[in-house]
C-alpha cells in the first residue's frame, strides 16, 4: 500500500507546486542554467538541509536561527540566498513531477498522474476507503493546471540527475 501512497503524495505535491508556480517568474536560477551547477548545488545543499528541516514541526515557520543556517547552506553551495535555492528546487520539482519513474523519461505530470490513477484502480490489495481517497486526491491533482516547463533544457538536466534528485528530494514519496 505504501507504494501506492507515494504516487498520491507526488500528485498532491505537483498540484501544490502548480499553485505556487503561478506566482513565480520563469527567470529563476535553474531556468537560466546552461550547465548542471544549480542541480549539483541542490544535491550538495540538500544533504546539509535535510537534518535541519527534518527537525521542524509540520507547518511551523522556522525561527531566525534556522533561517540563518539554511541561508548559510544555500550560499555555501553556490546560491545567492535560500530563496534562490528554493526557486531552483521548485523548478526541479516541477520537472520531476512529469518524469515517468519507470522509464525515467519526461512525459508531463498529466501522464504521470493518469498512470498513478490506473495503478490505484488496478490494486486489489488496497482497502476501498484508501482507494477512494487516493483516487479523489489524484483526480484533484489532475484537474490542477500545472505551469509548463518554459526552459526545455531543464528537463534534460533533471532527467540526467533523476536518481540522485529523487534520493535527496524524496520526489516519489
Amino acid at each position: 500500500m505504501r507504494e501506492l501512497i507515494r504516487p498520491v503524495a507526488t500528485a498532491l505535491s505537483i498540484a501544490c507546486l502548480a499553485a505556487s508556480f503561478a506566482a513565480l517568474s520563469a527567470d529563476g536560477a535553474l531556468a537560466q542554467a546552461k550547465d548542471a551547477a544549480p542541480v549539483e548545488g541542490v544535491l550538495a545543499a540538500q544533504k546539509d538541509m535535510n537534518p535541519i528541516t527534518d527537525k521542524l514541526p509540520d507547518n511551523a515557520p522556522p525561527d531566525a536561527k534556522v533561517i540563518s543556517q539554511l541561508e548559510g547552506i544555500a550560499k555555501k553551495n553556490g546560491f545567492a540566498s535560500f530563496d534562490d535555492y528554493n526557486n531552483v528546487v521548485d523548478n526541479v520539482s516541477l520537472v520531476m513531477g512529469g518524469i515517468d519513474p519507470a522509464t525515467k523519461k519526461y512525459v508531463g505530470s498529466e501522464a504521470v498522474i493518469k498512470s498513478q490513477i490506473a495503478q490505484v484502480e488496478a490494486d486489489k490489495k488496497m482497502s476501498a476507503n484508501d482507494k477512494k481517497q487516493a483516487l479523489s486526491d489524484l483526480n484533484m491533482a489532475l484537474k490542477a493546471h500545472e505551469p509548463q516547463v518554459e526552459n526545455k533544457g531543464n528537463i534534460d538536466l533533471v532527467v540526467k540527475y533523476y536518481d540522485k534528485l529523487n534520493e535527496v528530494l524524496g520526489a516519489d514519496q
